[in-house]
Formats: C-alpha cells, sequence, structure tokens
C-alpha cells in the first residue's frame, strides 16, 4: 500500500503565522503557530525562519502515523510564485527606525530557498490570495472549472485569476492585483500611492470609511454614530444592518455596487465560469451578495450577462489559509 501523503502549509500574517499538515483531500492532521509580530526587523528574518523550521519539524514529528512530505506551500503577502520570494512586503521584517541608507535589495527574502533547506523537500511560495484561490480549486467549490475568479475581502481586497486551469501569475509573478484598479478618479487615498483603488471601498476598512461618509452626509439615526472610529470595525456594520440599521445597509449597498460595476469589467477580460467571494466581508451573506449580484448584472455587456455565477468560498473557516497553501503542492503535482 502506498504511504499516505501530507504537505505543510503555511499562512505568513503581520501578526502570526500558522502552518498545519494537510492532506490531498483538505483533511488538516496537525496544526500550531508562531509569532511573526516577534521578529519586526530585516535582520531578524534569520531567526525567523530558524524559529519556524523546528517548530514545522516538531509538528511534523507530532503525527502518530508514518508518511511522505510531498512538500511545503506558502502564501504570503508580497510573494513571487517564480522567484520564490517575499518582496518588499508592507508589514514583514522592515529596517529599524532611522537605519541609514537602507538597501532595498535587503527586503528580497529568498523564503522557499530557506525554508526547503530545513526539509528538502519542494517548496513553493504565493501571495495569500492566489493561495486561497488555489485552494478553492483543489479543496473547494472551484473544483473542475478551468476558469474563475477569486475575491478576498480582508482588511484589503486580494484577488486571484484562473484560466484555462493555470493560475495567472504574469511575467514578473505578480499579476491579479484587482484591489488596485481604479474606480473613482481621485477618490479615496490607497496605502499603494495612488488615490480611488477599489480596496479603499470594498474591504473591511473600506467599508468602515464609507459608513463614516455616510454618517456625515445623511440624517438618518444609526446606533453606529455612537462608536469612535478607532473602535469601529466591519463586524459592528453588518450587526447594525442585520438590525435594519440605515446607514449600514446602505454601506453595504454602496460597497456592492462599487464591486459589481468592477467585476462587470473584469469579466469583459477574463470571461470566467463564476467569481468566488472569501474572507471577513463575505460573510455577511445576502448583505453583499444581492447588490454585488445586482450591479455586476447591471452593468454587464451584454454577452455575458446571467452567464457568471457569483458564489461564496468552499473553503471558508479558520483553516482557509493553511489549506490554501497547502493546495499549491497538489496543484503543482498534478502538473508536473
Amino acid at each position: 500500500m502506498d504511504m499516505k501523503k501530507l504537505a505543510i502549509g503555511i499562512d505568513i500574517g503581520g501578526i502570526n503565522t500558522a502552518f498545519g499538515l494537510v492532506d490531498e483531500n483538505g483533511d488538516l492532521y496537525a496544526e500550531s503557530v508562531i509569532s511573526t509580530k516577534k521578529y519586526p526587523y530585516v535582520d531578524d528574518y534569520p531567526a525567523y525562519v530558524k524559529e519556524l523550521c523546528n517548530s514545522m519539524r516538531a509538528l511534523a514529528d507530532s503525527v502518530s502515523f508514518e508518511y511522505e512530505l510531498a512538500g511545503i506551500g506558502i502564501g504570503a503577502p508580497n510573494a513571487n510564485y517564480h522567484q520564490g520570494t517575499i518582496e518588499m512586503p508592507a508589514n514583514l521584517w522592515k529596517f529599524r527606525e532611522g537605519e541609514t541608507d537602507p538597501d532595498e535589495n535587503r527586503r528580497i527574502f529568498r523564503l522557499a530557498e530557506d525554508i526547503a533547506r530545513c526539509f528538502g523537500v519542494k517548496t513553493l511560495v504565493t501571495n495569500d490570495a492566489n493561495a486561497a484561490t488555489i485552494g478553492e480549486m483543489i479543496y473547494g467549490n472551484a473544483k473542475g472549472m478551468k476558469d474563475f475568479v477569486m475575491i478576498t475581502l480582508g482588511t484589503g481586497l486580494g484577488s486571484g485569476f484562473v484560466a484555462n486551469g493555470e493560475m495567472i501569475y504574469g511575467h514578473d509573478g505578480f499579476a491579479g492585483e484587482f484591489g488596485h484598479i481604479i474606480v473613482e478618479r481621485n477618490g479615496r487615498e490607497c496605502g499603494c500611492g495612488r488615490r480611488g483603488c477599489l480596496e479603499t471601498y470594498v474591504s473591511a476598512t473600506g467599508i468602515k470609511r464609507t459608513a463614516f461618509e455616510l454618517m456625515a452626509k445623511m440624517t438618518a439615526p444609526s446606533k453606529l454614530r455612537g462608536i469612535a472610529f478607532d473602535d469601529f470595525d466591519a463586524s459592528m456594520i453588518s450587526a447594525a444592518a442585520a438590525q435594519g440599521d440605515p446607514i449600514a445597509l446602505e454601506a453595504y449597498r454602496f460597497t456592492g455596487e462599487m464591486l459589481g460595476r468592477a467585476l462587470a469589467d473584469v469579466v469583459t477580460v477574463t470571461s470566467p465560469e463564476a467569481i468566488f467571494l472569501f474572507g471577513g466581508l463575505s460573510k455577511a451573506g445576502k448583505l453583499i451578495f444581492e447588490p454585488t449580484q445586482w450591479y455586476m448584472e447591471e452593468n454587464m455587456l451584454f454577452v455575458f450577462k446571467n452567464k457568471v455565477k457569483l458564489l461564496p468560498s468552499g473553503i471558508q473557516g479558520k483553516n482557509a489559509a493553511i489549506l490554501g497553501a497547502s493546495a499549491l503542492i497538489w496543484q503543482d503535482g498534478a502538473k508536473n
């Protein structure tokens, strides 16, 4: 009988790094976590890799049966699949304050190579939204689909594009930055340095900004008015909307309008079978799905009308990021 194969999936976030052992069916056998924020600076990176390798080895040894480690998949911000690197990440391994003449090339981290050296197995890295996309294709509702789009709605807006069964990485490995298409010329300031990016309207931070703009424009009573900006989060808007709060309902309608219009445009480029919504904001259910669907169809080019499904992710849950990262290994194996 063939020995069971497992992959390690790693999800690197600004606060924590979660990882787990996953089989080809998406069953998780063991998981663990280390702190990312304990290693904030460029010169902390080697110590971070060392702790991650040691913790993964301990996890790998904790499983009570024999198995073959098929590989390690990593989902991380600013990851380049082609190069196996994390390049200039916004919230990871920064220069120390006042560090003189920082060489930006020191912030290109050869993570796949460094982790592979610990374990001697195939190690692949991609950005977190692409990892979720591949997870959807291997374990979720996109099984069997060759053309689809994944939209991840978290603090920002991430996306992954699959065409003819292949992830679109583009020439440099950074394709699929749908959150940074401009939907409003000279609109809201974005952390990327531009103005009017989709992410500034459609994300947990975007809907919060919308709610505050609406409170300034509208006179309707709302329980949201008593919450200070710093104490405010997107879940408060969905809780208020569920109780019929007019400001909260309008915030979701407007968010759905911005997303739906943008999705209608993206359909004209890739003609997907389905678009999946994943992440915190998508858990608001019909509050976000109904207006998004309506505005998407309203703005759709006639040849695509009523053809593209808007669906929830099938891997929604706390382990989704680990599953997505591990799916990199199974997808790569299927191609070879």
